[in-house]
């Protein structure tokens, strides 16, 4: 099978578009422009929308990541907290599924611990407490960069699950028609600072969330520089 060269991002993009496949899986170290891919792919998506408010593709990438900011209160070191962007469009339509609930158990899932994560949505604050078994939990706990990340990513675990339980709905049935037009799902390297077995978990719980797809039209783009994770969903 002769080898196809690319001479830009673009057409990389494009051909990710043209052949149309229900999962794209790309492999590519780090610095070789995967994140720039997944906003040239937006991009090339978008320029096809017929409609403002039109949803055609949801990405998760580092700029998913840059939404979530930490305040440390370095004055009292007390009040530790992660501020979530409130202008993002994604945030938005997290904020209108209301599974903030569904969050919490699923990071306790991934990063098999108790601690709790305490979503405001409304304000953008999210703050992490452990319990101590006594009805008593030490609060305002600093997570791990790992433990972050696992977070991060399982809010947008739940929000495209959400989407996809819509999407397996017949149109007429369902809930909004928001996501009507959605064309993709592109998720770039969600496993940055995690171990072993959380890349293989998540890997698995991806596996199994694409795989509950019914929509034909849905398709997904996940790329990674991780051989693990890579490994891991292609078998």
């Amino acid at each position: 099978m002769p080898v196809e060269e690319y001479t830009s991002i673009k057409e990389v993009a494009e051909k990710i578009k043209n052949d149309n496949n229900k999962v794209t899986l790309l492999y590519g170290f780090n610095g070789v422009g995967k994140t720039r891919l997944s906003m040239e792919f937006k991009d090339l998506i978008n320029s096809n929308r017929q409609q403002e408010n039109e949803v055609d593709i949801i990405y998760y990438n580092a700029y998913t990541e840059d939404l979530f900011t930490w305040d440390n209160d370095l004055e009292n070191n007390s009040e530790r907290k992660i501020k979530i962007n409130l202008g993002s469009a994604f945030i938005n339509l997290l904020r209108e599924s209301g599974r903030e609930n569904d969050v919490s158990q699923k990071f306790k899932e991934l990063t098999f611990s108790k601690i709790e994560p305490n979503i405001d949505i409304n304000t953008g604050i999210v703050t992490f407490s452990l319990p101590t078994g006594d009805n008593q939990a030490i609060e305002n706990i600093k997570i791990s960069r790992g433990e972050e990340s696992v977070f991060i990513w399982t809010m947008f675990y739940i929000f495209i699950q959400n989407i996809i339980e819509i999407l397996n709905e017949e149109e007429e049935d369902r809930s909004t028609d928001r996501y009507n037009n959605l064309k993709y799902i592109y998720i770039d390297d969600p496993v940055s600072s995690l171990d072993d077995n959380h890349i293989m978990e998540l890997a698995y719980d991806l596996k199994e969330l694409i795989n509950s797809s019914k929509n034909e039209d849905l398709k997904f783009v996940i790329s990674t520089h991780h051989a693990l994770f890579f490994n891991t969903l292609f078998n």
